[in-house]
């Protein structure tokens, strides 16, 4: 009886190992640091299973907004470091980006916050023109996300903040320590 309940239970322990160590999504080259892009956008709100245990909080810390001002956004920080402030062509919405995702790192999309699903399922998936209207700051994006490098998707923002800005991104000792870490 209890070699048929372990039965039972390995195949059980190895889904649930291998779901924590899924694959990162297919990586995409970075657009160009222009005024406008043409950007794929997605939309997300708080009430997602994945985002349950966050609540109603960015990964700054902050409080997810939507208006009447500015909306929150969560992008790759390699490509659009948090504060990144852009504006969208077709609604004229103002968005900051001060959240992140495993699904759009190393990814050329962004992911719009909206309050409930029904919003977020209306906005779907889009692909819009932006424009950018200020860049947020790449120090602060990696400083923030280094406690969380363990994870892989964030150590792929960190190897992107290092590769795709300036040297005083990366302070230099962290710098060498990514380097050997590959």
């Amino acid at each position: 009886m209890k070699f048929f309940r372990l039965l039972l239970v390995l195949p059980a322990l190895f889904y649930a190992s291998c779901a924590s160590q899924r694959a990162l999504p297919k990586y995409e080259k970075p657009l160009a640091r222009a005024r406008f892009q043409t950007v794929r956008t997605t939309a997300y709100t708080h009430s997602e299973a994945d985002h349950l245990k966050y609540g109603n909080k960015s990964a700054l810390g902050t409080p997810l907004c939507c208006g009447p001002g500015i909306h929150s956004a969560a992008a790759d920080w390699g490509r659009w470091p948090a504060g990144t402030t852009f504006r969208m062509c077709s609604t004229g919405e103002i968005f900051r980006v001060d959240d992140y995702g495993w699904a759009i790192t190393g990814r050329n999309t962004i992911d719009l916050y909206k309050p409930t699903r029904s919003a977020m399922n209306a906005w779907g998936v889009r692909t819009e023109r932006i424009e950018l209207l200020s860049w947020g700051d790449p120090a602060t994006s990696y400083k923030r996300l280094r406690p969380a490098e363990k994870y892989e998707h964030v150590a792929q923002m960190m190897r992107d903040l290092k590769r795709y800005w300036s040297r005083k991104t990366v302070p230099q000792e962290d710098a060498m320590l990514i380097a050997q870490r590959g």
